[in-house]
């Protein structure tokens, strides 16, 4: 289909959830319900009242386009890691085999312990690296991250509360967890490079549970439970919440992780802020630990951390170095 024939979603389709009494167990309930509803249907979801700053979200945005308009000799000094950090460049990713590479660019920074020091002892978590041309990236970077993690974990909690089970039911191994972010920044795709070129393929997010911050360009496409394509539009002061392979697995299929793709035919800069939550890497992820739901698929057990690997190693170039 192309881009031009496919329509703009309806609230009725991927929600609009206020979350300003996510905190208070009175209300939690309740949003754990509409969650619940909205996940086992599209598993894409606005949320508003999210309490995230908006100074700090545009802080980060600024930084965000200054890193990436920077000359690309600036942007090599941080070179993505082996334990994948730092700068992504252009064709760094592709989502799928017979996918062409992705049309952006990122920038990947991830957990680090409240004093600064970082734990190092996984292929996926270890070191940031910062631009030293661009210091107060790791300030709102981190800031941001920060806050963004603490609201994956209420909003996890309430996922946990939607199927009755224990509010810590999906956090309780997150005390070094595989959480990473992301600036990811899509250049206007021009028309010329055909309906095939994506600014990123269609594909399934890896990991628990995405958070993102679009801005106000849009381009966002999800895949209905029809086959058909969505355009999710930006809506002003909310963020973008779906489930994830790995909370799709643990729930047997009763949340769903829904596929979707970019395509920026603007004419303007897009950047997005990407929260990726995950576990600590031994994390089991095991659909038999949850004996209350009737489940629609079961996979075999499989840790967080070798869940991540193997779809990393067919996601990113550097790793077939």
């Amino acid at each position: 289909m192309k881009s031009s024939e496919i329509k703009t979603i309806d609230e009725k389709r991927v929600p609009v959830i206020d979350i300003k009494t996510i905190k208070n167990d009175g209300y939690k309930k309740k949003i754990a319900e509409e969650l619940f509803k909205a996940s086992t249907d599209l598993g894409f979801i606005y949320i508003k009242n999210h309490s995230i700053p908006k100074k700090l979200i545009n802080n980060l945005r600024i930084d965000g386009f200054n890193f990436f308009r920077s000359p690309v000799h600036n942007k090599e000094e941080i070179s993505i890691s082996d334990k994948h950090r730092g700068w992504l460049g252009f064709g760094g990713a592709k989502m799928g085999d017979k996918a062409k590479p992705d049309l952006k660019e990122s920038f990947i920074w991830g957990y680090q312990y409240s004093d600064g020091s970082l734990p190092d002892n996984h292929q996926l978590r270890g070191a940031n690296k910062w631009p030293d041309f661009l210091p107060s990236l790791k300030k709102n970077a981190l800031d941001y991250f920060e806050t963004v993690n603490e609201l994956a974990k209420d909003l996890l909690s309430c996922f946990a509360l939607g199927l009755n089970l224990d509010e810590d039911f999906f956090i309780k191994s997150c005390s070094a967890p595989l959480s990473r972010a992301s600036l990811v920044y899509y250049p206007n795709q021009p028309k010329d490079m055909g309906e095939m070129q994506f600014g990123v393929s269609e594909h399934t997010d890896f990991g628990l549970l995405t958070i993102l911050c679009q801005d106000s360009v849009g381009g966002l496409q999800i895949k209905g439970l029809d086959g058909e394509w969505f355009y999710a539009p930006p809506i002003e002061g909310t963020l973008i919440v779906n489930v994830a392979d790995l909370l799709s697995r643990w729930t047997g299929g009763i949340y769903k992780s829904t596929p979707h793709r970019v395509v920026n035919s603007s004419g303007k800069e897009r950047l997005s802020i990407v929260m990726a939550f995950d576990p600590d890497p031994d994390t089991l992820i095991d659909s038999s630990e949850i004996k209350k739901i009737k489940k629609t698929k079961y996979e075999d057990p499989i840790t967080c951390g070798d869940y991540l690997i193997w779809r990393f190693n067919k996601a990113f170039s550097y790793r077939k170095r």
